[in-house]
């Protein structure tokens, strides 16, 4: 039984091997991004991004909000933040971020955007 290990699995969870396998690796990519600019709302928002694809909520919550705190319009970092919350059974600070990430899309001319957290804020209730 030598090589690699997802030669001895069957079809399926091969694919599974290689996708939990390339997360990993994103994974470290972003934290490394965080560890080398820890003062970049955007290598905060990519890592807070990957946990939430991870459904790892509490981890992204974490990482969102780092983000929102070095840039406090990032609306697009709110809105992941929401979800996060949402995702961790925290529907309160859910509308609380969202309702501020429609503020800010708003201000900021994202008409469409503000429209797609009122369906977020809407699917809370």
């Amino acid at each position: 039984m030598c090589g690699a290990p997802y030669r001895t699995l069957g079809n399926t969870e091969a694919v599974l091997y290689l996708l939990v396998s390339m997360s990993d690796a994103r994974l470290e990519q972003f934290k490394k991004m965080v560890a080398d600019f820890p003062d970049s709302p955007m290598s905060h928002f990519s890592l807070g991004k990957l946990y939430l694809e991870r459904r790892q909520y509490p981890e992204a919550a974490h990482a969102l909000e780092s983000a929102v705190r070095l840039d406090s319009t990032y609306a697009a970092a709110m809105v992941a933040l929401g979800d996060a919350w949402a995702g961790a059974g925290e529907p309160d600070k859910a509308r609380e971020v969202l309702g501020r990430a429609r503020e800010h899309a708003l201000s900021q001319g994202h008409a469409g955007l503000a429209e797609e957290i009122d369906e977020r804020i809407a699917d809370l209730s």
